[in-house]
């Protein structure tokens, strides 16, 4: 379900990221090569990037197909960016929540995305959702499980949680509490990005010109893109990758795996990709 996409570095076109490439996020909305559930993001869209010297992202979200906005094209063909997260939504449940339960969610300077769906949804987390301040939860965006998977992250994040520290700690609290679940998150401030592979498919790209991209599904053929393992946390910049096993929930006592690079090397493995 869904498919979403995060990129950092130097300034290019909105659309060059997804409207251009041959089977960019614009096409995964009816074409996805790479999508285990799901065959169709009809259910919303929405895309928050960074302009100037302005550290809070806008966004531009939409209930319906991305398809069927005849704006969308032509707005990312002119507004450039240096960071960005676009998603494309198949619902988990139907709602009414409209635009507002398509990524990303948005607060301060950070952009938020979920690509899969919460088992047992919602009686699954009512738990977990009661360990979060009462304004959190009338605060939702949505009453859809990406939403309440964002306030967890959040919380954490506002309480002075690292990104890789938040994301990772939330798959796992969410994942004890509904075994089953696949909890692909994407978090990126602008400068950085963030994301766990729980579940999904999830690659990222070293991009020969600069920048870093990291999507559910490559969006051209190019020979470099690089899966994610499963369960597995990354942690990105303009110019490096950092990659970290995560371990099943109750494997507290067990020592990390290594999560093995092309070349032998071992996790955290930083792959830094050269540039030309």
């Amino acid at each position: 379900m869904c498919r979403h996409l995060a990129y950092v570095g130097p300034g290019e076109p909105l659309g060059r990221l997804l409207v251009e490439p041959s089977h960019g996020l614009y096409r995964q909305s009816w074409a996805p090569r790479r999508q285990r559930y799901g065959t169709v993001n009809a259910d919303g869209f929405g895309v928050g990037w960074y302009a100037g010297d302005d550290p809070v992202p806008a966004r531009y979200r939409r209930a319906g197909p991305v398809w069927a906005d005849l704006s969308f094209a032509d707005l990312a063909r002119v507004v450039r960016t240096t960071a960005l997260l676009g998603a494309v939504r198949d619902a988990t449940l139907a709602g009414a929540d409209a635009e507002a339960a398509a990524a990303p969610f948005a607060a301060g300077t950070w952009l938020f995305s979920h690509n899969g769906a919460v088992t047992g949804w919602p009686g699954s987390l009512a738990a977990l959702s009661r360990t979060l301040p009462p304004e959190d939860l009338l605060a939702l965006e949505a009453r859809n499980d990406s939403a309440l998977v964002w306030a967890l992250v959040l919380a954490r994040l506002r309480a002075g949680d690292e990104e890789g520290q938040a994301l990772a700690d939330t798959v796992l609290e969410v994942a004890a509490a509904a075994p089953g679940s696949r909890l692909n998150l994407l978090l990126t401030d602008g400068r950085t990005i963030t994301a766990t592979a729980w579940g999904d498919t999830l690659w990222y790209l070293a991009r020969p010109g600069g920048g870093t991209v990291v999507a559910s599904e490559p969006y051209d053929d190019d020979p470099h893109w690089r899966e994610v393992p499963d369960r597995t946390l990354l942690a990105a910049g303009p110019a490096d990758v950092l990659l970290t096993p995560l371990k099943e929930p109750g494997d507290a006592g067990e020592p990390d795996r290594a999560a093995r690079e092309p070349g032998g090397g071992t996790a955290p493995a930083r792959r830094k990709e050269p540039r030309t």
